[in-house]
């Protein structure tokens, strides 16, 4: 969008307010962005010069787990804070494997759902709502979560970084957990998050105050300890052939070659596969 669209901006949608999915949006190379969303942007980019690497690689990490989850049978994906639509979404992943998969998109920023429905239309077994990660009951019982997804049935939970959103305070854990409470033995959580792993402090920090004024009211790097405890109780898929089960960077995940996939942007962030035993 030209700066001149912020006039045009869609009810509920203030151009001002930089939002993550239209920051990503941009550094994805999109054009559902806003000047605020690009200055912001760009901060990251002075703050980590890998950025852009850091994007597709966690980019190529949800599109090689959807396609591995259809592989193995998972049928139905609810993927949350799912970001403006780009090249190779969840449902494309999905569909070319499985063009029976059901795919129900949500994030808290209006003009995803505004970008999505326009993309969607005609595409069977998707849907997109506005809804926030922090409420899962409005989430999970919304009239289009009830009738795309079957409960009794497995499903993919999608979390790819969504988590670091979220502080402390807020209990991300014991979010998923709800989540995760509610979907039946041999569902998934695929998650990622960035990490403060290998990072100087003013790096880090320069980063959390890019953030400060977004619509997010901030982002929450953690360690890798930390973000381990989003699979407590689950188990971990390997990320690649011959790989222990636990977590790995952005770029390794189901990776062809590992090493080459192991990019400085890519260690900017963990991720893993994990099902619900049962």
């Amino acid at each position: 969008m030209s700066d001149s669209g912020i006039e045009q901006a869609p009810p509920g949608v203030d151009p001002t307010v930089p939002s993550p999915a239209r920051i990503y949006d941009y550094i994805l190379g999109g054009t559902a962005n806003y000047a605020a969303d690009r200055a912001v942007a760009e901060g990251l980019r002075q703050a980590m010069p890998d950025m852009v690497d850091t994007a597709w690689a966690n980019r190529g990490f949800l599109q090689r787990s959807v396609k591995w989850l259809a592989e193995h049978g998972i049928r139905q994906f609810v993927d949350i804070g799912a970001g403006l639509p780009t090249g190779n979404n969840t449902h494309d992943a999905a569909h070319a494997v499985a063009p029976d998969a059901r795919i129900l998109y949500a994030d808290n920023d209006p003009l995803v759902e505004i970008h999505a429905t326009a993309l969607l239309e005609g595409v069977p077994g998707t849907a997109v709502l506005t809804a926030d990660f922090r409420d899962p009951e409005t989430l999970l019982e919304h009239a289009k979560t009830r009738t795309m997804i079957d409960f009794a049935q497995p499903v993919a939970l999608l979390l790819v970084t969504v988590p670091h959103f979220v502080p402390d305070e807020d209990d991300p854990w014991g979010l998923v957990q709800q989540y995760m409470s509610r979907l039946v033995p041999g569902s998934y959580l695929v998650l990622s998050s960035v990490t403060t792993d290998r990072r100087v402090d003013d790096t880090i920090n320069d980063i959390k105050g890019l953030f400060t004024s977004s619509s997010a009211g901030g982002v929450h790097p953690r360690s890798r300890a930390e973000i381990e405890r989003f699979f407590i109780g689950l188990e971990i898929v390997p990320p690649y052939q011959g790989a222990p089960s636990e977590l790995c960077y952005f770029g390794e995940w189901g990776a062809e070659d590992p090493e080459a996939a192991d990019s400085e942007g890519s260690r900017w962030g963990y991720c893993a596969v994990a099902r619900k035993p049962g």
